[in-house]
């Protein structure tokens, strides 16, 4: 069976036609999916009623660690976000009921944190560990 160079490239563009009509069906699905998806939670579901800024002060009770630290953070769908310039990790969040949990870290020193928010101030407790022994105290916010 012979075929001509005039069929090859005919075939080939039929293919080539079909390849880009199956690839161009296949994304417009995987688009009509993610904004199905995204539609059903929608924005308004994610937020916080907690999101936004604010200006936690840390004051130790009782041990040896640095007491009267102020931290600025951004509380993002429920997820506190260290905003400052030093070197702190921070990791938490807040549920819809405004209960805080929260572990904050600068080089050896640790603590962890609880308490609760309202719409615009809140405080807690915390715990900690570092190069200095035990440490508790208290938190308070404010949103700024």
């Amino acid at each position: 069976m012979n075929i001509s160079p005039v069929e090859v490239v005919a075939a080939a563009e039929r293919a080539n036609i079909t390849m880009r009509s199956v690839s161009l069906f296949c994304l417009t699905a995987i688009i009509s999916l993610a904004i199905a998806s995204n539609s059903s939670v929608g924005p308004a579901a994610a937020r916080s009623a907690f999101d936004g800024t604010w200006s936690v002060v840390i004051s130790t009770d009782s041990g040896s660690c640095d007491t009267g630290q102020r931290l600025s953070v951004e509380i993002r769908d429920g997820i506190l976000v260290y905003s400052g310039a030093a070197s702190i990790e921070l990791q938490g969040h807040v549920n819809n009921a405004g209960l805080v949990q929260v572990r904050v870290a600068n080089g050896s020193q640790s603590a962890n944190g609880t308490g609760r928010l309202s719409a615009t101030a809140g405080s807690g407790t915390w715990r900690g560990a570092g190069s200095s022994g035990v440490c508790a105290g208290r938190w308070s916010a404010e949103r700024i």
